[in-house]
């Protein structure tokens, strides 16, 4: 098996000394590889079906899939398709396109609980959206988050304290996942001012364990927006059509009134959605949301073909065979090279942490002998399993994956 070198290539270098000159910290967000590791390529120039291509011309075996939006696989043909044909027509024209209203049927028609679809860019826009048509629809404005939780990178939501003010974040109170009595808590804390709850599917924070949602919690959350008014939002950004088409509670038998939609919509195209119940129409007509980019044609033929795909083939009866094939191999292999591991979360989305590696320098150093050998997966976020994936790039990842634990083992790490 032909492995990438250990260094990174010369193109590589030369555009991050390029970038660095140009570009704030050379990238940033959650794309700059330098937050996370000194092996992982910044920059990649193509991907198909399950692998990518960095700027030196290394292949790796993709887990990570844009960071979930790319749920059928790179270029997949029949979303690339829709793309190709809808660009001949126009993107962002002066009027919406027709497609809007086709995808804005068929996504209604798949979620339980929606009556109405609106479109964006992001899943910070959809988020961001749902809270003010909550605001709206209820005339309040405490919004009730579970510590911890990531449902955006602007200051209203925002996690990193730098630039953002307490006054951006005064109308937030916090609650821990899983544990309906804080959730009750943060209610009486509201008192008469309660417009929201938001709430991811499962606990899915960084350098940390995934949690999936207690049915009981889930349930709760419910009976506490319907008991006090307020709109139950659910922050279905990462998880959402990857998990479940219908809304990723679905299999709980709880609904939001409304879900943020983003990630996997158009297959890595710029997209993001809400959804909601026809109670909130009249809220959602009074709000002024939009964007010059929000209604471009393009990604939404992408979304609707995604989704067409998504619902007539094998992609998340895929995904879930072919990620509990991956957690079973990873499993077996750390334990035959001496290594304790915790894999949590859907197989669809999982995360690996090494026991008792607080700093996380054991698992870095994993990711980083995986990569090294070809197989782009990250130390501490989740990974994204796509449709793309068959069993047979599933043993090509183990094959991998195996030889960076006994990297592993041989650096005496």
């Amino acid at each position: 098996m032909t492995t990438a070198p250990t260094m990174l290539g010369q193109r590589e270098l030369a555009l991050r000394e390029r970038a660095g000159q140009v570009i704030p910290g050379g990238m940033y967000g959650h794309m700059r590889v330098t937050d996370f590791s000194g092996a992982h390529p910044q920059f990649m120039v193509s991907g198909n079906g399950c692998r990518v291509t960095d700027a030196d011309g290394r292949e790796y075996l993709d887990l990570m899939c844009g960071w979930g939006p790319v749920v059928l696989g790179h270029r997949h043909p029949g979303v690339t398709k829709a793309i190709l044909d809808q660009l001949e027509r126009g993107d962002c024209l002066d009027g919406t396109s027709p497609v809007a209203v086709d995808y804005a049927e068929l996504l209604v028609d798949t979620v339980p609980s929606a009556d109405w679809a609106m479109f964006c860019k992001n899943g910070t826009d959809a988020t961001t959206t749902c809270v003010t048509i909550a605001r709206a629809a209820t005339g309040k404005r405490k919004v009730l988050v579970a510590a911890g939780a990531y449902h955006g990178a602007v200051p209203w939501c925002s996690l990193r304290g730098r630039g953002v003010t307490a006054e951006d974040q005064t109308h937030l109170i916090r609650y821990e996942y899983n544990d309906l009595p804080s959730a009750e808590r943060a209610a009486a804390e509201a008192g008469d001012d309660l417009a929201a709850i938001i709430v991811c599917p499962m606990r899915h924070d960084v350098r940390r364990d995934q949690e999936l949602a207690d049915p009981a919690f889930a349930h709760g959350l419910r009976a506490l927006a319907d008991r006090t008014g307020a709109v139950l939002i659910l922050d279905d950004v990462r998880c959402g059509h990857r998990l479940h088409l219908g809304g990723s509670w679905e299999p709980l038998g709880v609904r939001p009134d409304l879900t943020a939609w983003s990630k996997a919509l158009a297959n890595g195209q710029p997209l993001g959605a809400v959804t909601g119940i026809d109670a909130l129409r009249d809220a959602v007509s009074s709000v002024y949301v939009t964007g010059s980019f929000w209604y471009a044609a393009v990604p939404l033929a992408a979304g609707l073909a995604t989704l067409r795909e998504l619902r007539n083939g094998q992609a998340l009866p895929d995904m879930l065979r072919t990620g509990t094939r991956l957690r079973e191999g990873l499993a077996a292999q750390a334990a035959t090279h001496g290594y304790e591991i915790r894999q949590t979360g859907p197989v669809q989305m999982p995360v690996l942490y090494f026991a008792g590696d607080d700093d996380l320098s054991l698992g870095t150093a994993w990711a980083e002998a995986a990569v090294r050998r070809g197989v782009y997966l990250h130390p501490w976020h989740n990974w994204f399993l796509s449709a793309a994936h068959t069993d047979a790039d599933i043993d090509a990842i183990l094959d991998r994956t195996d030889q960076a634990f006994a990297d592993l083992r041989d650096t005496g790490s």
